[in-house]
């Protein structure tokens, strides 16, 4: 038998995570917002490197969507 009776009590020695507006700085903030700014231009240029080095597979994907739009359009 396992003993439940301090199954919901929170641990003492886990620090509570800082919420929504937690205990993170207005410089943090800017820093997270800049290095995901980095991240999602470089995987936009990414996406389009590879649209241009392999157009056969950016053709086939152009395809499939079209042919999945056909399968499911309700007559």
């Amino acid at each position: 038998m396992t003993d439940v009776t301090g199954a919901g009590a929170p641990r003492e020695d886990v620090p509570p995570r800082p919420g929504p507006q937690g205990d993170i700085s207005p410089e943090q903030v800017r820093e997270h917002l800049r290095r995901r700014a980095i991240f999602l231009r470089e995987l936009a240029e990414a996406r389009e490197l590879r649209a241009r080095v392999t157009p056969h597979r950016s053709r086939r994907a152009r395809i499939h969507a079209v042919l999945r739009r056909r399968t499911f359009r309700i007559n």
